[in-house]
């Protein structure tokens, strides 16, 4: 397990010179955003599709970019077994204004299916203490989505 981690962290969120900063930082909010998709247990279509909304337009992105950057995000949520490397590379690179955006993009994909399971819920909100969100925007973005 200890290797698998290793190999995750300096394969796939490093920031190294062949893998462009931009790229692993749109890996890391995909994997973040389908996340919340999947803590449910129910990969809702309506939960994807924003997903995939979301991320066009975040990232301004190409139909096919956004396919590839789904198509892994979902390969590698199922591996995934901590946020940590996540939130520490968008931490390292994000403003705190961006990682608030990034809580309430969370929210959006949480209720895309027009309800909040106890799961989603919970993922973003230690998705948000990684982040170093503070609680009152925390509320404030769960608002806003709701």
């Amino acid at each position: 397990m200890l290797r698998k981690l290793k190999d995750f962290f300096t394969a796939e969120l490093q920031v190294k010179d062949k893998i462009d900063p931009t790229k692993a930082l749109q890996r890391a909010s995909a994997m973040l955003l389908m996340e919340v998709c999947r803590a449910d247990f129910d990969l809702a279509s309506s939960e994807k599709n924003r997903v995939i909304d979301l991320l066009r337009s975040l990232f301004n992105l190409t139909e096919t970019e956004v396919a590839e950057l789904v198509e892994y995000s979902e390969a590698k949520t199922e591996e995934n077994t901590s946020m940590h490397p996540l939130t520490s590379l968008i931490n390292e690179h994000y403003e705190y204004e961006q990682r608030v955006n990034l809580i309430s993009l969370m929210w959006k994909v949480a209720y895309a299916d027009g309800d909040l399971d106890k799961y989603e819920d919970s993922i973003i909100r230690k998705a948000a203490d990684l982040l170093y969100i503070r609680h009152s925007d925390f509320i404030k973005t769960k608002l806003a989505a709701a």
